[in-house]
């Protein structure tokens, strides 16, 4: 049994997109490519159709994820989130108490994540440390790095 995939209405619709583009453009494109070396004759030494095949069962788990992933889905309910400590779905501003250094996170689900934008996956240690905690909380958080000491400055909701 899957375990249920949280995730906010933006995220959900981007792996819907995701899941239709493979399903009409890219499984097209690769029966094409099968049928196309099929067609070049003796396929026991067709490298052409190997690679097809090869490509077909990349696609074809990766529609089977997605659609596993979108069918165990739970839309978050931003109505009942709030402030007051970190949560999922919150941006918090942090102060790296060695450096001096301010870093703003948004801890979102793991399939949102995107570490260019801010969004850092639930299940990473920061986001696993900050979790509970309020402003002017002091953590110290085990990273593979060693240890960073942060001090929660601000929390706020990130949608």
């Amino acid at each position: 049994m899957s375990s249920i995939n949280y995730v906010t209405e933006a995220g959900l619709k981007k792996m819907k997109e995701e899941l239709a583009q493979l399903e009409s453009v890219e499984r097209p494109k690769v029966i094409n490519q099968i049928a196309e070396a099929r067609d070049k004759g003796d396929l026991s030494e067709n490298a052409e159709y190997d690679a097809a095949k090869e490509a077909q069962g990349h696609l074809e788990s990766r529609i089977a994820r997605l659609k596993g992933l979108i069918a165990n889905s739970r839309i978050i309910d931003t109505g009942k989130l709030d402030t007051s400590s970190v949560q999922l779905l919150s941006r918090v501003t942090v102060l790296n108490t060695k450096n001096k250094a301010k870093m703003t996170y948004s801890i979102v689900p793991d399939t949102e994540a995107n570490l260019k934008e801010g969004k850092i996956a639930l299940s990473t240690p920061i986001a696993k440390g900050l979790l509970g905690k309020k402003v002017g909380d002091k953590v110290d958080i085990k990273v593979p790095a060693g240890i960073i000491n942060l001090e929660i400055l601000e929390i706020a909701l990130s949608i």
